[in-house]
């Protein structure tokens, strides 16, 4: 298994933490266990969303099941897994939940890192938001009203929506080049800010990152600087709400803090969520799901409300 898969890897997901497996507490009942969507939801399954040769990628659009002639703000849906998963049934349970609140909710596929490195995640993530766009009349979606939410390598991928919608590097050459790939706001449950500096991490990051960037020793600073979210925190950077454990042994919630920091400094939106002794991926298991999932919803309700976002939309 690639080294890479070490790092921001869900432990119940991929089996794998930082300290022995038999001394990890139980954290109870998981949330996505024998995940079964409601009878309320109208469910499209394996719609392709971006293309590259032969390559298709693929979404799963969750909708209120009752029609409404007002368009649906939509989300997308960004599964952890620490590159090593992709698929977009992992986070059904959390696009379902957002589903049943009012969202359409487009949970989505994405290259792992045994098919593609860095930045192509993130080129996944940017043609999913521009998919959404460009089929906005097919499915009632609200063009002008799309969020992100991911959890650990998800969460990443997120925050990357949330602050490079203007740096063309990140878009690929997935489809609906026409589109664009700004989002209104981010949920970015335990992700990582900054690569640059190493020392809050694990040491066993050092190593899995070199595998990730896959790039020269003399070209490894640029990298880690180019593949950190604070790089490209500005003014109009959409807003966040960061949710990480501060007992976190994979991300430190020192990764969480920077970002807000950086947001503040850049005069952007972001708000920081603290799960008190929990694990890195708390929104796993039914003790914090709900709880996670009632603040996320209320943040994206807020924040790509039409007239919150005609009231904080930035002077230049």
């Amino acid at each position: 298994m690639p080294r890479w898969g070490l790092f921001l890897a869900p432990w119940a997901v991929l089996g794998l933490c930082l300290v022995p497996r038999l001394t990890r507490p139980d954290w109870g009942p998981r949330a996505d266990a024998d995940f079964s969507p409601p009878a309320n939801l109208r469910i499209e399954r394996d719609l392709t969303y971006a293309r590259y040769g032969n390559r298709e990628m693929h979404l799963d659009l969750y909708r209120p099941a009752q029609v409404s002639r007002a368009l649906l703000p939509t989300v997308i849906v960004i599964r952890g897994g620490g590159f090593q998963h992709g698929d977009s049934k992992g986070f059904g349970f959390v696009a379902a939940r957002l589903a049943q609140a009012g969202f359409a909710t487009a949970c989505i596929q994405y290259r792992t890192s045994g098919e593609a490195r860095f930045p192509a995640p993130i080129q996944d993530a940017k043609a999913a938001v521009r998919w959404v766009r460009a089929n906005a009349a097919t499915y009632r979606l609200d063009p002008d009203a799309i969020g992100a939410i991911g959890g650990s390598a998800g969460a990443y991928l997120a925050t990357f929506l949330a602050t490079t919608s203007v740096v063309a590097e990140f878009e690929g050459t997935g489809g609906n080049a026409g589109e664009s790939s700004r989002i209104g706001a981010a949920v970015a449950m335990a992700t990582a800010g900054d690569f640059v500096d190493l020392s809050s991490y694990p040491r066993e990051v050092h190593e899995v990152l070199d595998a990730f960037l896959d790039v020269p020793r003399e070209r490894m600073v640029d990298a880690r600087r180019a593949a950190s979210p604070v790089t490209y925190v500005t003014q109009t950077s959409a807003p966040l709400l960061l949710i990480h454990s501060d007992a976190d042994p994979s991300v430190p919630i020192a990764q969480a803090r920077l970002l807000q920091r950086r947001y503040t400094d850049a005069g952007a939106d972001a708000e920081l969520l603290t799960v008190n002794g929990g694990p890195h991926d708390p929104w796993n298991y039914e003790r914090w799901f709900p709880d996670l999932m009632t603040r996320s919803i209320a943040f994206l309700q807020s924040r790509l409300d039409p007239h919150h976002r005609q009231a904080s939309t930035p002077t230049r």
